[in-house]
């Protein structure tokens, strides 16, 4: 599974449904829901 930050959190999560996209520069990204409070979580870097 692909992990991320969580802001509310404050901890690593795995990203619920994470998908890869890219941001507007250009850089991949993976993006997907944390588990505990639903908010959006990102990882800078893509589905590794």
């Amino acid at each position: 599974m692909v992990q991320g930050y969580c802001v509310k959190d404050k901890k690593m999560v795995e990203m619920k449904n994470p998908v890869e996209s890219l941001t507007k520069k250009g850089t991949k990204i993976a993006k997907g829901k944390c588990p505990n409070c639903g908010t959006t979580v990102c990882r800078m870097g893509g589905l590794k």
